[in-house]
């Protein structure tokens, strides 16, 4: 196996003039070297299609050529006999380039140095979302609200790197790739779609995967490099990225800013919204899904589980020459929450209410259901108010006031901050259009199978990125069959073995997964107690199915076991029904044609000491609807996992780029990562409203981010209500904090509205 290192980009934006690889060709150990002038390099492109009408379509190179669009995109690949050689070679790779003007933040991107000829505007995507009449609500509201909001740039770092082992097999005219991917899948078309290739001749595997936050959900050009140098060189090649590549190339996230009117009435009722939204979109438009990810998602959820009937929004996705934005758990709405909780409580501020009050009177309600959005979004959770209620009374609202007062009395700073979220889970066709890709993500394929043992085998497109879906899907399937849950092996993430899928994102695995799992298992039991009742020698209504046995109800002296029935079915076949196949196997696919939404409240005490910036979170409290919970323990840490990288991205995390487009915090150094001593201890519930799809479950793996940067904003805002600063930028680092402070006090600071 040879293995690979990838030449980076050191401008933002060059043309490139040259690449001259005599000395790290002529390096011990080296094979080969490629650029992205060779033309088996040269003529393949990744291009991420939308038919969108605002859409501009851009294609990115497998390596850049002859233009470098952001620092760390790769230039050239050194391959050779070991990861060593290939390093050392690849420092002696030299790239001629003229550095060009940089396109860096998102404010200034339009009418600034161009990324694309096809975009003077540096837009790839715009849309405007209404409903209603705004400017008449505006006028009508008892107070407006107008602010600009800013969220912080962010990077998943899952704890398990990007990576891949691709190989050609000449001999079969097949390509095989090993790859962390979170959608074989998807990744297998894309290979076929760039490569010209059939899809049968490509396979994808994506083995036991450690994290993917949505960061592994693309498909990337280092994976094509992988493939084409496979081809070439006839071996296998492998390429392991290191800690500073995947927070220089890969997928960056929640670079926003938001300028917002809301009209409130006098009860505190949100009567109107006018919201403008520029979303970072990078310099490329990720595959598959576009550069308008974040944008689109941002404006059709902005007011999460809240009424609004009057609604503008007018949302961009901008080209700059910075890392390539894409899916990170939660796309978006730990953004949009934040904005949207903290318009709230201005809102309330300025009418003198309670934020809670404002909160109760806003929220979407079982009364109101179906609830359809301003932007025709079906809302079918009854249990925003519920989870909202029992937050309250877990962290003591009421009582925390009267301590608050007696710290203030002491020179402490507490504050206490609440955020209501909605997670829309499980999109099914209908709900998956917005981006207008040319494909829709709404279903699942299983194949459950039992061998002549008894064993079960299940084969699922959905792919599990290290959060224990084996365990949920084999639950499900072993209920439904009545097979011991110790008889049942999945198996994910193989294209050549299971059905066709979407894979891992959207918190969709449970829901549509879980769902063609029901129905294979379901069309499998059918067929079991088919067979059984002709053995026995009863009615199929007369039996039932547990822990392995198929027994005559009432009569359990009277039974045969899953195993032989599984004998008969596939060795003994002379004893079937006469109207009956041979074999047990059973593939079913599931689209629940809509999302389902999961709902979910938290509040934050925290503690802020300015005069050093510091915010210690003393409580921390979720409660959580995500349906039918089939495995807690994985809820649990579903929950937290979310939770812990929410508070994160509020208080440290930040990829910041310098005004030439260089990364200045690109080591664990600088990205400021969280440890557990980080975290507080987390009080969690859970409500178990069933949802309208088959499994009964709303998604749980994103939800828990999105309250956090909006509770924690808030519950600083509270602390400091004395020193009137408003948290309106992210990330609340302790520099941040302590200069708002410093400044109001000294009345120089301009990072606050006065």
């Amino acid at each position: 196996m040879l293995h690979v290192t990838f030449v980076r980009s050191v401008h933002a934006h060059a043309r490139i003039l040259g690449v001259d690889t005599g000395a790290a060709t002529a390096w011990p150990g080296v094979v080969a070297v490629a650029t992205g002038a060779d033309a088996d390099i040269a003529r393949y492109r990744i291009c991420a299609r939308s038919a969108l009408p605002s859409y501009v379509e851009t294609e990115q190179p497998v390596f850049a050529w002859p233009e470098a669009r952001f620092a760390g995109e790769a230039v050239a690949a050194v391959v050779a006999a070991d990861r060593y050689a290939a390093e050392d070679a690849a420092a002696l790779v030299v790239v001629d380039a003229e550095p060009l003007p940089a396109a860096v933040d998102v404010v200034g991107a339009r009418g600034g140095p161009v990324v694309h000829a096809g975009a003077a505007d540096n837009v790839l995507l715009s849309r405007r979302f209404e409903s209603g009449e705004v400017e008449k609500a505006l006028a009508e509201s008892a107070v407006v609200i107008e602010r600009a909001f800013r969220t912080n740039r962010q990077s998943a770092a899952p704890l398990e790197g990007r990576g891949g082992v691709a190989e050609w097999s000449a001999g079969e005219g097949k390509l095989t790739l090993w790859s962390g991917t979170q959608v074989p899948h998807l990744a297998r078309h894309g290979l076929a779609e760039i490569l010209g290739l059939a899809e049968n001749r490509i396979r994808v595997i994506a083995p036991d995967v450690g994290g993917g936050f949505g960061v592994k959900a693309i498909l990337y050009p280092e994976d094509v490099a992988l493939c084409l140098l496979a081809m070439r060189l006839g071996r296998a090649v492998k390429w392991v990225e290191q800690r500073r590549e995947g927070l220089v190339a890969a997928a960056h996230a929640r670079d926003h800013h938001y300028a917002v009117r809301a009209g409130f009435d006098r009860a505190g009722r949100l009567l109107a919204m006018d919201a403008r939204i520029a979303c970072n979109a990078g310099a490329y438009s990720v595959y598959p899904w576009t550069a308008g990810l974040e944008a689109l998602m941002a404006g059709g959820l902005l007011a999460g589980p809240y009424k609004l009937a009057h609604y503008r929004c007018e949302v961009a996705a901008v080209a700059t020459h910075t890392t390539p934005a894409g899916p990170y758990r939660g796309v978006a709405r730990p953004a949009t929450t934040f904005v949207m909780e903290r318009l709230l409580d201005l809102g309330a501020a300025a009418l003198g209410l309670d934020p809670v009050e404002v909160r109760r009177v806003n929220l979407v309600g079982p009364g109101d259901l179906p609830y359809t959005s301003a932007t025709r979004l079906v809302h079918d959770s009854p249990t925003y108010p519920v989870c909202f209620e029992k937050v309250l009374e877990a962290i003591g609202y009421d009582a925390f006031r009267a301590a608050q007062a007696r710290a203030r009395a002491e020179g402490r700073y507490l504050g206490i901050g609440l955020a209501n979220y909605n997670e829309l889970t499980g999109l099914g066709q209908a709900a998956s259009a917005g981006p207008r890709m040319p494909f829709r993500t709404g279903h699942e394929g299983v194949t459950v199978r039992m061998d002549p043992s008894g064993a079960v085998t299940v084969l699922a497109g959905v792919t599990s990125q290290g959060q224990g879906l084996e365990t949920t899907m084999a639950q499900v399937v072993a209920s439904e069959l009545g097979a011991p849950l110790d008889t049942v092996t999945v198996v994910l993430g193989d294209t050549d073995a299971t059905p066709f899928g979407l894979g891992a994102f959207a918190s969709r695995q449970a829901v549509i997964g879980g769902g063609a799992a029901i129905r294979a298992g379901q069309a499998l039991r059918e067929k079991i107690t088919r067979i059984a009742a002709h053995l026995l020698e009863a009615a199929r209504e007369d039996l039932e199915v547990a822990d392995g046995r198929v027994t005559v109800k009432g009569v359990p002296e009277r039974a045969v076991s899953l195993a032989e029935v599984a004998r008969v079915a596939c060795l003994e076949t002379h004893r079937l029904p006469t109207d009956t196949e041979p074999g047990l196997e059973a593939t079913r696919f599931y689209d629940p044609i809509r999302g389902t939404f999961a709902a979910g409240s938290q509040a934050a005490i925290v503690e802020v000491d300015p005069a050093i910036g510091t915010v210690a979170i003393r409580r921390y409290v979720c409660v959580e609807d995500t349906g039918r919970v089939i495995n807690p323990a994985i809820v649990e840490g579903q929950v937290q996992g979310a939770i812990a990288q929410g508070i994160s991205g509020a208080l440290s995390e930040h990829l910041i780029y310098d005004q030439a487009g260089q990364l200045l915090t690109g080591t664990l150094m600088d990205y400021a990562l969280p440890t557990a001593a980080d975290m507080p201890l987390f009080e969690l519930d859970h409500i178990e409203e069933p949802a309208e799809n088959l499994a009964g479950v709303r998604g749980v793996g994103e939800g828990g981010t999105l309250g956090p940067a909006a509770a924690l904003a808030n519950a600083v805002a509270d602390a400091l209500a004395p020193f009137g600063i408003e948290p309106n930028e992210l990330p609340l680092t302790p520099a941040r904090l302590w200069d708002w402070c410093a400044g109001r006090r000294s009345g120089t600071s301009d990072l606050f509205p006065p």
